[in-house]
């Protein structure tokens, strides 16, 4: 068995949404950043004892949210005795822009990542771009390094995509089988 831990934060639900979504894919526990940008108590266990670490926030204003930058800022102290090195990193976000400079969140994840040591795991997932594809269609946004979301602002979390939801179950299936070839 393969520990896996996805740490987010959501701001409207929608981020939450995803998370599970990955979570359900990888057999893996939610650790929800809170709204004043902390972990629950035993969350820094949880991550310590992790072989992967699924990242996610929302994508606002081109980058993470302040709460999971608060986080990734504590984690400072894990870094000086380089307690993640060589761990699975993987990254999410969501926006309400198709595009909506998602890719600044996924770089600063990866950066993120790469200062603790850790290895990142991309989506593999190949985007759907024929003219079969429909917003439902598995990795439609078009993720290559991480996994993109996309709600649009008028929409509750229920009302999420589909295919957005099934890119983030089968991500978190694709973390879970990169982390059991470690073993």
């Amino acid at each position: 068995m393969t520990d896996i831990v996805v740490v987010f934060h959501s701001g409207y639900g929608h981020t939450q949404r995803v998370a599970q979504s990955v979570a359900d894919g990888a057999d893996a526990p939610l650790l929800q950043i809170d709204a004043d940008g902390n972990l629950p108590s035993g969350g820094w266990e949880l991550l310590a004892a992790a072989d992967a670490i699924i990242m996610g926030s929302p994508t606002y204003m081109g980058g993470v949210s302040w709460q999971f930058k608060k986080f990734a800022d504590a984690s400072s102290k894990v870094w000086f005795v380089q307690g993640w090195r060589g761990k699975l990193f993987a990254g999410f976000t969501n926006s309400s822009g198709m595009n909506g400079d998602k890719d600044a969140t996924l770089t600063y994840l990866w950066h993120f990542a790469s200062q603790h040591g850790g290895l990142w795991v991309p989506l593999g997932i190949p985007p759907s771009h024929d003219k079969a594809a429909r917003r439902d269609s598995l990795n439609y946004v078009g993720g290559y390094a991480g996994l993109l979301t996309t709600s649009p602002t008028d929409a509750s979390p229920a009302e999420m995509a589909k295919g957005d939801l099934e890119t983030a179950f089968a991500f978190g299936e694709e973390v879970a089988r990169v982390a059991a070839l470690r073993r």
